[in-house]
């Protein structure tokens, strides 16, 4: 059975770019006799907002859009935890070192000059004594 999902943030109200994703997906999986879940991206613990869920919950039930299961990310944080914890043992993440202010000036550069976002794993360079003096020093890191 295929399995499609509408995963919202419950940051802010829907618009029309999140109805047209929902609708999509909501339509693909039920002329496949599939799955729609309504996966809750609420990871953002600072910015997300039960009133928006709620909101959004309401709008895409007004258009019709039944989802067959529910799922909400926060609700998977342990489970994130352990699959950090394995990739952090066998060395295949690396600290970032940026403060979330370097990197919006990075990504304001790169969409500036006409690029996508992504970030430039300057911290995957760094050595092991790099890493260490930037922990000693007191630098906050980010997997």
């Amino acid at each position: 059975m295929m399995k499609l999902r509408f995963a919202p943030s419950p940051t802010g109200n829907l618009h029309v770019g999140n109805f047209r994703t929902a609708l999509i997906n909501y339509l693909l999986a039920k002329k496949l006799s599939g799955h729609f879940m309504l996966r809750i991206d609420d990871t953002d613990v600072e910015r997300s907002n039960l009133i928006y869920e709620e909101q959004i919950k309401k709008d895409l039930l007004w258009a019709g859009l039944n989802w067959d299961s529910e799922v909400k990310q926060s609700h998977r944080i342990n489970k994130y935890k352990e699959v950090l914890d394995t990739l952090i043992s066998k060395q295949l993440v690396y600290p970032c070192f940026e403060d979330p202010e370097e990197l919006n000036l990075k990504r304001k550069a790169q969409l500036s000059s006409g690029k996508p976002p992504i970030y430039d794993r300057k911290s995957l360079n760094l050595t092991d004594k790099e890493i260490d003096e930037k922990i000693s020093m007191g630098k906050k890191t980010s997997l």
